[in-house]
């Protein structure tokens, strides 16, 4: 693949605005469209937004949709203080119908799924959030995208300057140095996710399942 066209999810958000600026700066991604609620605040000649509040309802959109061959799914909520029926509609509801609309729209396109580290592949574990990501990451699998991949980061810092870092960020981001030497296949950076997003869509990856370790395998030069 020589060039990406890319639509990215979730800008607004940390994970998706580091891997939107990732996506801005990499000479092989000539496009970028993001979907967003509200604006992401962002401007650039590569760049163009769609403002649209009803994910589970794309057909309006439709036709703005076609024409790219990746997409960086970076949408999700924090499963904290939800019933598992609000978190299931938001995380593996809408994280589906958004894939199965652009599978359809889309044949050359690569998918990647932010997902997170100890997300549960038999769907039959104790935590609520980590069934309805396996279940997430498995059906994924089941579309016909040209390639699919999920990644799981752990502990991620992000890029400096960063506008959308969640509260709680701010509180324990001086750990991220200690726990880099402690627990290295634990911790990675937000840029080191785009930039591995942006090299399994354009090299491929040997697994779809992408935890720390291989998150930064993917994004190092050569890749």
């Amino acid at each position: 693949m020589e060039n990406i066209k890319a639509i990215v999810t979730g800008a607004t958000g940390m994970v998706g605005e580091g891997v939107l600026d990732e996506c801005l700066q990499h000479p092989q991604v000539t496009e970028v469209l993001v979907i967003n609620r509200k604006p992401c605040g962002v401007v650039h000649p590569k760049l163009k937004e769609i403002i649209h509040a009803d994910f589970f309802d794309l057909s309006s959109i439709e036709n703005q949709l076609v024409g790219y061959n990746a997409c960086y799914f970076c949408l999700g909520v924090s499963s904290v203080g939800m019933k598992e029926p609000e978190y299931y509609k938001l995380t593996y509801t809408l994280t589906i119908h958004v894939a199965e609309t652009l599978s359809r729209l889309n044949n050359d396109m690569t998918f990647c799924y932010v997902s997170g580290a100890s997300t549960d592949s038999t769907e039959k574990g104790g935590q609520m959030w980590a069934r309805v990501k396996g279940k997430t990451e498995n059906d994924l699998k089941k579309l016909p995208f040209k390639q699919e991949f999920n990644f799981r980061p752990g502990f991620m810092k992000a890029a400096p300057g960063a506008k959308n870092t969640l509260k709680l960020y701010k509180y324990f981001s001086w750990l991220y140095p200690i726990l880099k030497l402690v627990v290295p296949n634990s911790v990675s950076t937000i840029a080191q996710v785009g930039q591995a997003m942006i090299n399994v869509t354009l090299f491929g990856y040997e697994s779809n399942v992408l935890e720390v370790k291989d998150i930064k395998d993917a994004a190092a030069p050569g890749s």
